[in-house]
């Protein structure tokens, strides 16, 4: 994991051809890369999906998955790191820790993944490997634990001294870097890596008791007992291991798979995975053993145009046959696993059978999608599922002609299937299709394939911001349902407190109810009318977040009053409370980093201003670079990557992500009255 352009996929290349599952060195820039196997990957030099691939080393399986470093694409980072064990973060020397490097820390950081750090481009003119280990401190909060320190850098950049082992490694690039040879630390570097090596063992007997009491009582410190204490820091996730090299330089990879073996974790030593009974609805674990029942997360669906529709799993536990029948506790329904397939990148290799540990391909689930469990329905149990963003960015599309109607509409459903970031809605009052997804670039990659795979051709709007409504005041309201007819009359009436609450929260619906003890069905319908009011605001009718809404004040009537009346009431309650209470429009509001030269910054903070732009802070870059940070609403950055070229004669970059939504200012709500109408 990575932000873009650190070095992931040219990484992973190196990993498969010193494993031998490749037998040339692949490129990003040639779009000859294994793992960039796409046609959109392969012409633009970027990860769009993240591909699975298995190798070999020192007797041990590694399954890898390469992710995308594009922010619009941080779904294939969330559910990769949702079913893997452990983590390589690969940084680039020259740019050190990136805003795409944060937002997949943090990911790691939500399922408390073991990481090893790679710290990648060390050849590049302004590496500088202390700065990096600096970030990673500030940045992220990490603590690393420096195990390998470059030798040279820059054009003189030749290999990596092992602190632990205190040798100089030296790689042959005659052989591509497949020979290496270790020798001893050269005289000018003895101080410094003496200096480094003292800096380790301070930190790992800071974190560890055991170590530290071995520290004090011994006065040498073995090799040994310091992997021992690295691996067991790593495991648990409480410090982060720090090597370098430079990948497109054939330097440093062995020892980074040597740290993989070393320092992460094997499935039996991952944390427990937590599940809830299906019957109990009480938490359980599932041990990793091949002998118990079978118990596999769907993380990931994709469409093969040669074996049809592949479900990505994770099996956690016991052993799937191909052909076994599967209960689907996320769908209540069974499922038969046609053929399991090892997959190496679009490569595949059929196996008859997986086991506990393993990540394959599997044909033949019809109803299974992502974050799906499968298991057996005795002891059926549910794994927790992804956690996924909703859009912020949307374009109408129709096809060319009607009789691409249908086409269109089942290619989107399996692009849908594949991609949870990517929804389809039929606008009810336009007649419109609108497509949804996390920047122009997903959008565009859409429809780009498709064109390509689907042979569907189709027009598109300009893009929409999604946009949200809430409240700013707290407001009481009621409402009621009341029909009087003579065979069957129909009564409900509820009081409702709405308060604006603030993050991403959605809406909160809590049940206030003093010493009244309402029917739960009477209150469930409440709670449902509620979620359906909300989802269109009294504004321009965007969907509505941010709101707690209390259920203070219930009337019924034995004869009279049912579930769909309360529902009705609500409504009605929701819908006049949410116009008195000072709705306003939220946009959202994206976080931003230009690296500009400095002959050209006064023009991108100028041109950040006038863009509703809130700059953050400025901070120098190598080699007369600069780096603007500021928040920027998405609406003003459409088309901003062909402004900022022309605005730096083609020398700057920049990447943005979702930060929060803000509100907007009045002018913009007037503006948007008048789009809805």
């Amino acid at each position: 994991m990575a932000h873009i352009d650190a070095g992931k996929t040219t990484t992973t290349e190196r990993i498969l051809y010193y494993t031998g599952i490749s037998h040339r060195l692949g490129e990003v820039h040639d779009g000859t890369a294994t793992m960039d196997w796409m046609e959109q990957e392969q012409e633009r030099g970027i990860t769009i999906t993240s591909a699975a691939t298995t190798c070999i080393w020192r007797d041990h399986r590694i399954n890898i998955i390469d992710t995308p470093g594009h922010v619009d694409f941080t779904i294939e980072v969330e559910r990769s790191l949702r079913v893997l064990d452990g983590v390589i973060a690969v940084f680039c020397a020259v740019g050190g820790v990136e805003p795409q490097s944060e937002t997949v820390w943090r990911q790691a950081v939500k399922y408390q993944i073991p990481r090893l750090a790679f710290v990648n481009k060390m050849d590049r003119i302004g590496a500088d490997f202390d700065r990096v280990v600096a970030m990673m401190r500030e940045r992220l909060g990490a603590r690393p634990l420096v195990l390998q320190i470059p030798l040279g850098s820059e054009s003189d950049f030749a290999g990596v001294v092992d602190l632990i082992a205190e040798k100089a490694v030296y790689f042959d690039q005659s052989s591509l870097g497949a020979e290496y040879e270790v020798r001893a630390v050269p005289d000018e570097l003895k101080n410094r890596v003496a200096e480094y090596r003292l800096k380790l063992v301070e930190d790992l007997a800071d974190l560890d008791d055991g170590f530290a009491l071995s520290y004090l009582e011994s006065d040498e410190i073995s090799a040994a007992q310091i992997h021992e204490v690295v691996r067991r820091l790593t495991i648990a996730a409480s410090a982060t291991p720090v090597l370098c090299g430079s990948a497109f330089k054939n330097t440093g990879v062995q020892p980074l798979l040597d740290g993989i073996i070393n320092y992460l974790p094997s499935p039996l030593e991952t944390r427990e995975t937590v599940a809830i009974a299906v019957e109990s609805g009480e938490p359980t674990t599932v041990k990793v053993d091949d002998d118990t029942q079978p118990t596999a997360l769907v993380f990931k669906i994709s469409s093969d145009p040669h074996v049809g529709q592949l479900a990505f799993l994770r099996l956690y536990s016991g052993a799937v046959k191909s052909g076994m029948r599967l209960y689907n506790s996320s769908r209540k329904r069974y499922e038969r696993v046609g053929r399991l397939l090892k997959m190496h990148a679009n490569k595949r290799e059929e196996v008859r059978e997986i086991y506990a540990g393993d990540i394959v391909a599997a044909v033949g689930l019809k109803a299974s999608t992502t974050g799906d469990t499968l298991c057996l329905k005795e002891e059926a149990v549910l794994l927790e599922t992804l956690e996924v963003p909703e859009p912020v960015i949307g374009i109408a599309i129709e096809p060319l002609s009607q009789s691409e109607q249908e086409r269109l509409q089942e290619a989107l459903a399996r692009l849908a299937a594949e991609d949870p970031t990517f929804q389809v809605k039929n606008d009810a009052e336009s007649g419109q299709t609108v497509i949804s997804g996390m920047g122009e670039l997903h959008l565009e990659i859409i429809v780009d394939r498709l064109a390509r795979e689907f042979k569907v051709k189709a027009n598109v709007g300009k893009p929409q911001v999604a946009y949200r409504e809430t409240i700013t005041t707290t407001i009481d309201c009621q409402g009621e349902f009341i029909h009087q007819d003579c065979s069957r009359p129909k009564y409900a009436k509820v009081g409702l407190t709405l308060t604006p609450i603030t993050g991403d929260q959605g809406f909160v619906f809590e049940n206030r109810l003093a010493g009244v003890a309402a029917p739960e069905e009477f209150v469930a319908a409440i709670a449902l009318g509620v979620a359906e009011a909300l989802l269109a605001g009294p504004i321009a009718g965007y969907p509505m977040t941010g709101v707690r809404t209390q259920l203070t004040f219930i009337d019924w009537r034995d004869e009279e009053s049912d579930a769909a009346a309360f529902k009705l009431a609500t409504i009605k309650a929701l819908n006049s409370g949410v116009r008195q209470a000072e709705p306003t429009l939220l946009e959202p509001i994206m976080d931003v980093e230009v690296v500009v030269p400095n002959d050209y910054i006064g023009e991108i903070m100028s041109d950040i201003n006038s863009r509703r732009g809130r700059i953050q802070g400025v901070e120098s870059r190598q080699a007369e670079m600069q780096s603007i940070h500021a928040f920027v609403p998405l609406a003003e950055m459409f088309g901003y990557a062909t402004e900022i070229r022309s605005l730096s004669q083609g020398r700057a970059t920049f990447t943005m992500q979702f930060s929060a939504y803000g509100s907007v200012t009045p002018e913009i709500v007037r503006e948007r009255i008048e789009y809805s109408l």
